[in-house]
C-alpha cells in the first residue's frame, strides 16, 4: 500500500514538473525573464514582490512554482528511500531527480545572474538556455523512471542487449540534441519574430542573418530525422522485445511522432505565437516521456530478445568472413539504387548550370548512401529470417546459415546506419542525410514490418522506399528538392510494380512456400500481367513529362536526346509487358524482370547526359 501511494505521489510530481516547464516556457516566450531583475534568488531585491510590472508576475509566478519543486523532490527521495530495500532502483531515479533539480536551479539562476534572459541574443544565452532545458529533459526522465519502477514496471538489465540497447541509447541521445535544437529555435522565434512565413524563410536563407536565425532553420530537417529514427527504433522493439508494455509504448511513441509533427507544421504556418510554442513543448515532452518509457519496457528484465536466439536454421560450420559481412547488405540489389542515386546527382548538376558534380561529394555520397541501403538489408534479413529459410533464393543467405548471428548483424546494421548519416550529413548536408534515412526507415518499417506479410499491396506502396534514392543525389548536389527531383522519385515508383511483379512470377512458388501474399500468389498470373500493364502505362507517361517542365530560364528541363532514348525505352517496356499478357509464364516474366532493370538504368544515364550536354 505504501509504494502504491509512492508511485501516485511520483506521477502527480512528474506532471507538476510538466506544468512547471510550460511555465518557464512562458516565461521566455513572453520575454518576461527579466521580470525579477538581476536579483536571484530574491525578486527585485525583495522576498516577495508586492508590485511591479506584469513581467514581474509573470517571472516570480515561474520562480516560486519552480522553487516548490525543490521540497517535493525531497519528500520524494526521502520517501523512496522508507518504502523501497537497499539497491532498488526506484531510489537511485529518484536520487538522480535530486541531483538534477539542483543542477536545473543553478542554470537557471545562471541565466538571471549574467543577464542571460529578455532580450539577450549572446552567444552565452545560446549555449546556457540549452544546458538547461537538457537538465530537463534528464529530470522529466528520471521522475518518469522513478514512477514506472515504483508501478511495478521491472528493473533494467543493460548488460547484454547487443545493438538493440545501443539503438534506444542512440535514439535517446538524438532526442537530446533535437532538444537543444529545439531550444535554440524558439529563441530564434522569440528574439526574431517575422511578419510572415516567406519573410521568415528569407531571413534563416539570409547569409548575414544572426546566428540564431541561421541555426533555427536545422531544427524542422533534425526534427525529422530524429523522429524518423525513433520510428525505427520503436518498429525493431515491436519486433525484437515483444511485451505487452512494449507494445503500448511503441504505440505510443508513434502517435507522439505524427501528432508532434503536425504541431511543428502549425507552430511553422503560424508563426510560432506564444500558445502554440506551449502547445509544442508540451507534446515534446510527452514524446520523451514516452520514449523513455519504451527504452524501460523494451530493456526490462525478463523481456525476450528475439535476434539472441542461437537456434542454427540451416547447419554450417564455417565462420564469418567479410564476404559474409557484405552479403548482408545485399549488393546486387543496392547496385542499381546506386546507379539513380549518381545519376541524379548529374541530372540535378545540370539544373546548378555545371556538369559534374563535385568529385569529393560523389564519393562520399556514394558511400553514404550504400552503407544506408546496405543497414536496411541488413536489418530486412534479421527481420526476415523465418520466411528466407523457407524461399530457394533465400535460404544460404548469412543469417539463416548462422555464419553471421541475427544479434551481430543487427550490430552491424546499426554501426552502418550511424556512419551514413554522419558522412551525408558531413559531405553533403542534413537534407540528403535525412533522405537517406527515411527510405531506410520506410523499407523496414512501412515494407517490411507492415506490408510483405499482410497485403498483396505490399510493393506498390513498399516501392517508396526504392524511389528515395534520387532524391539523396538531387538534395546531396542542390540542397533542395525540385520538380524534377520529384518526377525521379515518381519514375521509379511506378517503374517498380512492373519490375518486382514480373520477379514475382518468377518466384511465385517461393513466395507461396513463404506464405507471402505477393499479387501472383493471392490473385493468380493473369491479374499480375494486367496490373503490370497498368503501371507500365503510368511509367511512359511520367518518364516523358519531364518534355513539360521548365527552368527558371524558361528552356525545357530536357531535351530531345532523352525524350528520343524514352520513348525507345518505354516501347521496349511496353511490348514486353504485352508479351507477357499474351503469353503469361515464367519465361516471359524473366525477360520483361531483366529488361526493366536496364530500362531504368539507361532512363537515368539518358537523363544525366542530356543535362549535362545542354548545360
Amino acid at each position: 500500500m505504501a509504494q502504491t501511494r509512492f508511485s501516485r505521489f511520483a506521477w502527480g510530481l512528474l506532471t507538476y514538473n510538466l506544468a512547471v516547464i510550460l511555465g518557464g516556457a512562458y516565461v521566455r516566450a513572453s520575454v518576461s525573464g527579466d521580470g525579477c531583475g538581476e536579483h536571484w534568488p530574491t525578486c527585485n531585491g525583495s522576498l516577495v514582490p508586492m508590485s511591479g510590472r506584469l513581467a514581474t508576475f509573470i517571472e516570480f509566478s515561474h520562480r516560486a512554482s519552480s522553487g516548490l519543486l525543490l521540497p517535493l523532490i525531497l519528500v520524494l527521495v526521502v520517501w523512496a528511500f522508507r518504502a523501497f530495500p537497499r539497491g532498488h532502483v526506484v531510489r537511485k531515479a529518484a536520487t538522480a531527480g535530486l541531483l538534477l533539480t539542483l543542477s536545473e536551479a543553478l542554470l537557471g539562476a545562471g541565466l538571471v545572474l549574467f543577464r542571460l534572459v529578455a532580450h539577450n541574443q549572446s552567444v552565452s544565452r545560446a549555449i546556457v538556455m540549452p544546458a538547461h532545458l537538457v537538465t530537463t529533459l534528464l529530470l522529466l526522465m528520471s521522475l518518469t523512471l522513478t514512477a514506472w519502477w515504483a508501478s511495478g514496471g521491472s528493473r533494467p538489465k543493460l548488460r547484454g542487449q547487443g545493438a538493440m540497447g545501443w539503438a534506444l541509447g542512440i535514439g535517446l541521445f538524438a532526442a537530446l540534441l533535437l532538444g537543444v535544437s529545439g531550444a535554440i529555435a524558439a529563441l530564434g522565434d522569440t528574439l526574431f519574430p517575422a511578419a510572415s512565413l516567406a519573410e521568415g524563410l528569407r531571413k534563416d536563407l539570409d547569409p548575414g542573418a544572426h546566428f540564431l536565425i541561421s541555426l533555427r532553420v536545422f531544427h524542422p530537417l533534425l526534427s525529422l530525422s530524429t523522429c524518423i529514427y525513433i520510428l525505427l527504433v520503436g518498429g525493431l522493439a515491436l519486433r525484437l522485445r515483444p511485451s505487452p508494455q512494449v507494445k503500448t509504448w511503441a504505440g505510443a511513441v508513434g502517435t507522439m511522432f505524427l501528432v508532434q509533427m503536425g504541431a511543428g507544421l502549425l507552430n511553422l504556418v503560424l508563426l510560432a505565437p506564444v500558445w502554440m510554442q506551449l502547445v509544442h513543448l508540451l507534446l515534446a515532452d510527452l514524446l520523451w516521456i514516452s520514449l523513455v518509457l519504451l527504452t524501460a519496457s523494451a530493456l526490462a528484465e525478463g523481456v525476450p530478445q528475439v535476434e539472441a536466439t542461437t537456434e542454427t536454421l540451416v547447419s554450417t560450420a564455417t565462420r564469418a568472413v567479410f564476404g559474409d559481412y557484405v552479403a548482408l547488405t545485399k549488393p546486387r540489389v543496392i547496385s542499381l539504387l546506386l546507379f539513380t542515386v549518381l545519376t541524379a546527382m548529374f541530372i540535378a548538376a545540370g539544373s546548378e548550370n555545371r556538369p559534374w558534380p563535385s568529385a569529393w561529394v560523389f564519393l562520399m555520397v556514394s558511400l553514404g548512401f550504400y552503407m544506408s541501403a546496405g543497414a536496411a538489408n541488413t536489418i530486412n534479413m534479421v527481420l526476415e529470417r523465418d520466411l528466407d529459410v523457407r524461399m530457394a533464393r533465400t535460404s544460404s543467405r548469412p543469417t539463416v546459415t548462422q555464419k553471421v548471428s541475427p544479434r551481430t548483424a543487427l550490430q552491424f546494421a546499426m554501426l552502418m546506419l550511424v556512419g551514413s548519416f554522419t558522412v551525408l550529413w558531413w559531405a553533403a548536408n542534413l537534407l540528403t542525410a535525412m533522405l537517406a534515412l527515411a527510405g531506410l526507415v520506410f523499407y523496414v518499417i512501412v515494407y517490411t514490418l507492415l506490408l510483405k506479410r499482410r497485403t498483396w499491396r505490399n510493393i506498390v506502396i513498399g516501392g517508396a522506399a526504392g524511389a528515395i534514392p534520387p532524391l539523396v543525389g538531387w538534395a546531396a548536389v542542390t540542397g533542395d528538392l525540385s520538380l524534377l527531383a520529384w518526377c525521379l522519385f515518381g519514375i521509379i515508383f511506378l517503374w517498380t510494380p512492373v519490375h518486382f511483379w514480373a520477379l514475382a512470377i518468377v518466384i511465385k512458388d517461393d513466395y507461396a512456400r513463404a506464405g507471402v501474399p505477393m499479387l501472383p500468389v493471392v490473385y493468380g498470373d493473369r491479374a499480375t500481367v494486367y496490373q503490370i500493364g497498368i503501371y507500365a502505362l503510368l511509367t511512359l507517361g511520367i518518364s516523358v513529362s519531364p518534355i513539360l517542365m521548365r527552368q527558371q530560364d524558361g528552356r525545357a528541363m530536357v531535351g530531345w536526346v532523352y525524350l528520343g532514348v524514352a520513348a525507345l525505352l518505354n516501347a521496349g517496356l511496353i511490348a514486353r509487358s504485352f508479351k507477357l499478357y499474351l503469353q503469361p509464364g515464367k519465361t516471359q516474366a524473366r525477360s520483361l524482370f531483366k529488361y526493366s532493370m536496364v530500362y531504368l538504368a539507361l532512363l537515368f544515364l539518358a537523363m544525366a547526359i542530356d543535362r549535362a550536354y545542354r548545360v
